[in-house]
C-alpha cells in the first residue's frame, strides 16, 4: 500500500514538473516564435482550404424546409459566435495563468486575441440581425441570447480600451485581466440562455447530449466552417503575438536608451 502510494505521488509530481517544463518551454518570447512561426504558412493552408470546402458545401447545400435559402446565413452566423465565446474563454484563460504563473506571454495572448473576438462577434450580431428579420420579422429583439452576446461585445470593448487608456503594461495587463476573468461568467450565461429564459432562439442543435438535430447535408459545411474560423483565428492571434513581442522589444529598447541619456 504505501509504495503504490509513493508511485502514484512520484508520478503525480513528475507529471506536475512535466507540465512546468512545457509552461517554461513557451515562456522565452525568442524560443516561442522559432517553435511557432514555422508553423504559420502551413496554417494559412489549412485555413483556406477549410473555408474553401465550407463555403462551397453551404452554397451547394440544399435549402432548409422552414428557413429555406435563408439557412445559409449560418455558415457565417454561427462559426462566428462559437468563436467568439471561444476566444474570451482563451482570454480568460490567458489572464488567469498570467496571475497564477506569472507567464510572461500570457497577457500578450490573452491582449492580441481581444481585437479578433470583437470582429467575431460584431459579425455574429450583424448576420444574426439579418437573419432574424426574415425570420422574426425584426432586426433586432432584446432576448437572453442577442443580450448576452452584446454584452461580450462591450466585454471587448471594455478590455481593449482598458490597454489603450493605461501606458504602464503591467498595470494594463492586472487590471484587463481581471475584467476577462470576472467577465467569463458571460460565456455559459450565452451558451445556456436559451435554456433558462425565454428566448427566440432555437435550443441547442448541434451540440447535443444524444446527436445533432441538423441533417447531416446542412451540418457538415457548417462544421467545416467551425474548423476553418477556428484555424483563421490561431493563424492570425500567431501573428498578433508576434508583433506584440516585437512591440514591447522596440518599447524596452526605446526605455533603455532614455535611461542612459
Amino acid at each position: 500500500m504505501g509504495g503504490g502510494c509513493g508511485n502514484q505521488g512520484a508520478f503525480a509530481l513528475t507529471r506536475s514538473w512535466s507540465k512546468m517544463s512545457i509552461m517554461q518551454a513557451y515562456a522565452n518570447p525568442t524560443r516561442f516564435l522559432n517553435l511557432t512561426q514555422p508553423l504559420v504558412p502551413w496554417l494559412w493552408a489549412v485555413t483556406i482550404g477549410l473555408f474553401a470546402t465550407g463555403l462551397i458545401m453551404g452554397w451547394n447545400a440544399p435549402p432548409d424546409y422552414q428557413q429555406g435559402e435563408t439557412v445559409r446565413i449560418m455558415y457565417v452566423h454561427v462559426p462566428a459566435a462559437w468563436s467568439a465565446m471561444m476566444v474570451y474563454t482563451i482570454m480568460a484563460i490567458a489572464s488567469a495563468t498570467g496571475f497564477i504563473f506569472r507567464h510572461p506571454l500570457a497577457d500578450a495572448a490573452a491582449k492580441t486575441a481581444a481585437p479578433f473576438g470583437a470582429v467575431f462577434t460584431f459579425l455574429a450580431l450583424v448576420t444574426g440581425s439579418i437573419w432574424g428579420e426574415p425570420m422574426w420579422g425584426t432586426w433586432w429583439v432584446w432576448d437572453a441570447r442577442l443580450t448576452s452576446m452584446f454584452v461580450l461585445f462591450l466585454l471587448y470593448l471594455g478590455y481593449m480600451a482598458i490597454w489603450q487608456a493605461i501606458e504602464e503594461p503591467q498595470r494594463a495587463a492586472r487590471i484587463a485581466g481581471i475584467i476577462a476573468i470576472a467577465g467569463f461568467i458571460n460565456i455559459p450565461i450565452i451558451k445556456f440562455s436559451v435554456d433558462w429564459w425565454n428566448s427566440l432562439h432555437q435550443p441547442a442543435s448541434v451540440f447535443r447530449m444524444d446527436r445533432p438535430t441538423i441533417a447531416p447535408e446542412l451540418l457538415w459545411p457548417l462544421l467545416i466552417m467551425g474548423l476553418g474560423y477556428t484555424f483563421l483565428f490561431l493563424v492570425l492571434h500567431l501573428t498578433a503575438i508576434k508583433t506584440e513581442i516585437t512591440s514591447r522589444r522596440i518599447r524596452q529598447m526605446r526605455i533603455a536608451n532614455i535611461r542612459e541619456l
